[in-house]
């Protein structure tokens, strides 16, 4: 019965998901950025290798697959000076089933308050800042096939202002019988609507103008609109060309993102591993998107392992276009 109620879900959520297309009407599209020089090395083509910490993002369902409890934390300059934060731990809890927790942070940084009357400065500063706390499980069904859930709370603030939602996504990984070829399916941010509520909302108004002697400074409330999150599905295949050789590892992959907030399109990756040690990565994101910005990316990683622990570096580029490029740096260790 799992075998096809499962993919029958997806297929599912995916219709509703290009039924409801709607280019730039989503909310909490910080969401979307992708997470951890890895697999943003490899083009963002990541769901069916989904094997570290980061996998919490990419596809929860190969949680249950990961070597070792991992934690990592992944540090982006994000665009305009604006900063991306990722911290995620992922903990084994048997060879079957996993945890994992992250915290995920968009920081705007903050500005000086001006003010027709005040120009120069009012002395307050405002700031805003996107943040996203997720939970995630998963577990293997078979010795082929795992799935994984993960409960996240959204949060957007930007001065007085401030937005919420929860969301879920589900993730499945299949190591199909022909060895090295993986495929990978993720339904992410399914959930409630984000709307703006805060003091700045409140306003003093006359409800009736025409009439003198009331209270001209009855307390009234702007209304903002709801805005539904930026709902996305994900299918990857993944295939290692050279696979547990004594020093050579080689892995392509390919993804294909279908997003509720923008056009259907596609990434590639693939990463070259020497000894388990150096790893080199080339991919390219967003292939055939609808205005992209994205194009080539390219990283490295260096690992070494400790024996009762490992630590590994990694970076990637990214061209972004008008905006130049995108570098990200991330720390990780195992145990």
């Amino acid at each position: 019965m799992k075998k096809f109620l499962i993919p029958a879900i997806f297929i599912f959520i995916s219709a509703m998901t290009l039924a409801q297309t709607k280019v730039g009407t989503t909310a909490a599209n910080f969401l979307t950025i992708p997470v951890g020089p890895r697999a943003t090395g490899m083009g963002g083509a990541f769901t069916a290798i989904a094997n570290d910490a980061t996998t919490a993002y990419w596809n929860p369902g190969g949680l249950s697959r990961i070597p070792r409890s991992e934690l990592t934390f992944a540090y982006t300059e994000w665009l305009l000076q604006t900063k991306f934060n990722w911290l995620g731990f992922a903990y084994k809890l048997t060879d079957n089933d996993a945890v994992a927790l992250y915290i995920n942070q968009l920081d705007y940084g903050d500005e000086e308050v001006t003010t027709p009357e005040s120009p120069n400065g009012t002395g307050e500063r405002w700031k805003a800042e996107d943040i996203v706390v997720g939970l995630s499980y998963a577990r293997n069904l078979t010795d082929r096939f795992s799935i994984g859930f993960t409960a996240k709370f959204i949060s957007q603030t930007i001065w007085n202002e401030s937005s919420s939602a929860w969301a879920v996504d589900i993730g499945l990984l299949f190591y199909t019988p022909l060895e090295g070829l993986n495929l990978g399916m993720n339904i992410s941010n399914f959930g409630t609507e984000m709307k703006l509520d805060g003091a700045d909302l409140l306003l003093p108004a006359d409800i009736d103008p025409q009439h003198s002697g009331n209270n001209q400074n009855i307390a009234s409330k702007l209304e903002t609109d709801s805005w539904p999150l930026p709902l996305q599905f994900a299918v990857g295949i993944s295939y290692d060309v050279l696979r547990n050789s004594d020093e050579w590892n080689w892995t392509l992959s390919t993804d294909a993102v279908v997003p509720n907030n923008q056009t259907t399109y596609g990434n590639f990756g693939t990463e070259l591993t020497w000894n388990n040690t150096i790893s080199l990565r080339l991919g390219y994101n967003s292939f055939l998107k609808e205005d992209a910005e994205e194009g080539l990316t390219a990283g490295v990683g260096i690992q070494y392992d400790f024996g009762s622990f490992f630590a590994k570096i990694d970076y990637s580029y990214t061209d972004f276009g008008i905006f130049d490029q995108i570098s990200r740096f991330s720390l990780s260790v195992g145990i």
